[in-house]
């Protein structure tokens, strides 16, 4: 787990502006996959008062990198923002496809992410979002290769079953076959484990298989990392809780695999509302968050290249399933804290 307090406070309150600069598009743009549920998505405020992004930068004086001399929200030229999500009749909705700058009425961790990692990276970098909220990793985001389980009288789906759980029969166990799900008219459900993880992945794919329209000039990618926030929904269900470890593993595993970047970094963020100790679904889904920290020695392949962000001592504004009330200030910190945490992992 990462302690990175003294580096954040240095980065929100320091005085030298951002590399504003185009990077080399010549070069193969560095591709960071950003995943997540809402608080990835991003429900931070930007404008308003106290607890607003626009409130910490002109009233707090914080994070002084994200304005200009005239105070105008300033932008990044040497790295691309895009982001994309399912939209509501299938197919992929396109949001933001500019150099980071803030804009819009929310933030999620993205600003805090880019500046330090831009200001890391010669090469043009790319953040891509591809994330909807209200999913859990048990379920819609499940990865390929889940196994069906039993857990407290109950199946759990395995990797595009449905529904997401049925009662077992004790003579078949996971053998058990669910009754059909449908809806109220009897209409067959169109949704199945892991359905939002293939979606996902394959609007990331989208952007990726024409990389000169969301970075200009761009010819060549390589996917250098990913960013995981998520894990709200896994606490409301307690079968989901018991496996988010093997979950998690097999997710990031799975991620590299799917974009064919073996040696791509990954870094998450735990619920900024969970305490070490804490006990019930919460303090499973924090373990388990901390566990596949590459410095925590539970799973040495990771060692080197996965980082979690413990993300309590930076958060304000209550938990994340009330996302945080909308504090930007836990937007900005988490998201630095993730991006400083992807730099340590490139240098070693």
């Amino acid at each position: 787990m990462r302690c990175l307090l003294p580096l954040l406070f240095a980065w929100a309150v320091g005085v030298g502006p951002a590399r504003t600069t185009a990077a080399d598009a010549s070069r193969p743009v560095q591709v960071y996959i950003l995943l997540g549920q809402s608080n990835m998505v991003g429900l931070g405020k930007v404008s308003g008062g106290e607890g607003s992004l626009e409130f910490a930068v002109r009233q707090k004086k914080l994070f002084p990198h994200l304005v200009d001399t005239a105070g105008a929200w300033r932008a990044r030229e040497d790295v691309r923002y895009v982001r994309v999500m399912v939209g509501r009749n299938g197919g992929m909705q396109l949001f933001n496809n500019e150099f980071l700058k803030v804009g819009g009425k929310t933030l999620g961790p993205e600003y805090g992410i880019g500046h330090p990692l831009g200001d890391a990276v010669e090469a043009p970098l790319m953040l891509l979002k591809s994330c909807i909220g209200n999913r859990s990793l048990g379920w819609d985001l499940l990865p390929p290769g889940s196994e069906r389980y039993v857990f407290e009288g109950k199946v759990y789906a395995g990797y595009k079953d449905r529904p997401d759980a049925w009662p077992v029969d004790a003579a078949k166990g996971t053998a058990t076959v669910p009754a059909p799900w449908v809806d109220k008219v009897g209409k067959p459900i169109d949704w199945y484990a892991g359905k939002q993880y293939d979606d996902d992945i394959a609007n990331a794919k989208k952007v990726l298989a024409e990389p000169s329209k969301y970075y200009p000039g761009a010819t060549r990618y390589e996917v250098a990392g990913f960013f995981f926030w998520q894990g709200e929904k896994d606490v409301g269900n307690a079968g989901h809780a018991a496996k988010y470890e093997e979950n998690l593993v097999r997710f990031i595993k799975h991620l590299r695999k799917d974009f064919d970047a073996p040696n791509a970094k990954f870094v998450l963020a735990t619920l900024g509302e969970a305490t070490k100790g804490s006990t019930g679904n919460g303090g499973k889904i924090l373990e388990a968050q901390l566990a596949v920290d590459g410095a925590s020695g539970r799973y040495p392949e990771f060692k080197g290249n996965v980082a979690t962000v413990y993300a309590h001592p930076l958060s304000k504004g209550g938990s994340g399933n009330s996302h945080y009330n909308g504090n930007a200030e836990t937007y900005m910190a988490v998201g630095e804290a993730m991006g400083q945490a992807m730099v340590g992992l490139l240098k070693q």
